[in-house]
């Protein structure tokens, strides 16, 4: 199964214009990765399976409710940032990275896209304002326990979502070793029990709660 039909075997509601949106996004990311690699190039023949569906993992755990504020630190090309934004466009999402050259391929995919649900910024995680977010949003960022303490200040006291707000990190493999220095409260979700492809079998969200 190839191109957005993956997507739409998880996503079978899709509007047609999330279905234009999602088709769109491999011919941008073509482009802007033949400028600037920010996808392996091997990854780009899965695109849709390792980049797309896999952020869209994150919407099968929690599906946000309107108005919901989600920072996406360390986003690189936009992931798990932009499929979401596509799926959720009465969700906000901020998508921060540190590199610049990044930003610029967020940047020209959202306005190519005229994702109106979505802000982006070159900027740390450390240097975002306290006190904004309902859920942050990593994949691949950092060990759990340096990425919580990159965030714990940053979330809303607001709480709008069947889960309260929290940390929803994309992860890989076997994380028992990274999961006991947290210290904290954790809920690890198996992207295998929502996708059948055998790219999903070691694939997590692990889900901290701000307390």
């Amino acid at each position: 199964m190839s191109g957005i039909a993956i997507i739409e075997k998880y996503f079978p509601h899709l509007s047609a214009k999330q279905k234009q949106r999602f088709e769109a996004l491999l011919p941008l990311y073509q482009e802007w990765n033949a400028k600037i690699n920010v996808i392996s190039r091997k990854d780009m023949d899965e695109f849709y399976t390792h980049h797309v569906l896999h952020s869209l993992g994150i919407a099968k755990v929690l599906m946000f409710e309107p108005m919901t504020m989600v920072l996406d630190v360390g986003t690189g090309g936009g992931f798990p940032g932009i499929p979401l934004a596509i799926l959720q466009e009465n969700v906000e999402f901020h998508l921060i990275d540190s590199v610049g050259k990044k930003i610029k391929v967020v940047e020209a995919v959202v306005r190519a896209l005229e994702l109106d649900n979505v802000q982006f910024r070159q900027i740390r995680a450390e240097q975002v304002e306290n006190g904004m977010y309902d859920f942050i949003l990593s994949r691949g960022v950092t060990q759990a326990d340096v990425f919580y303490d990159w965030v714990k200040n940053k979330f809303s006291k607001n709480q709008y979502n069947k889960l309260p707000n929290g940390i929803l990190h994309l992860k890989g493999g076997d994380l028992t070793e990274e999961l006991a220095k947290l210290k904290r409260k954790y809920k690890i979700f198996n992207l295998a029990d929502f996708f059948q492809e055998p790219f999903f079998e070691t694939k997590k969200v692990v889900y901290i709660p701000r307390f």
